[in-house]
């Protein structure tokens, strides 16, 4: 008896973005082009096609990619880290996994690192 097909399913990667955008610090409209901009697809950038979507919803962004490429939620990662580097926000915010399929914007735990002191 031949083994069954596996069906790949699409993956969707989310950054949930509410916590600094709330408040105003983060635009979460700039990180959703930033992603559009740098996203490589086949070492390209701008070579979307029908295999990856970047949508956002109010603090959330969705990154939908199909199952016929290779990515990494890893990579997802890093291009936000990017992107906060870029926007001077790398000492204030931080990019953490909540799940297995997303990652959310947290501030540093101030209180915490100078109670140590």
């Amino acid at each position: 008896m031949a083994p069954a097909k596996v069906v790949k399913k699409e993956s969707v990667y989310t950054i949930d973005c509410s916590g600094p955008a709330s408040d105003g610090i983060l635009d979460t409209a700039a990180l959703e082009n930033y992603l559009v901009t740098r996203i490589k697809v086949e070492g390209r950038t701008n070579n979307f096609g029908k295999n990856i979507a970047v949508s956002r919803s109010n603090n959330e962004i969705k990154v939908t990619v199909s199952p016929n490429i290779q990515f990494s939620k890893r990579y997802i990662k890093y291009l936000t880290k990017k992107f906060l580097k870029k926007s001077s926000l790398r000492d204030w915010l931080r990019v953490v996994a909540s799940s297995k399929s997303a990652y959310e914007v947290r501030y540093y735990n101030v209180d915490q690192a100078a109670d140590e002191e």
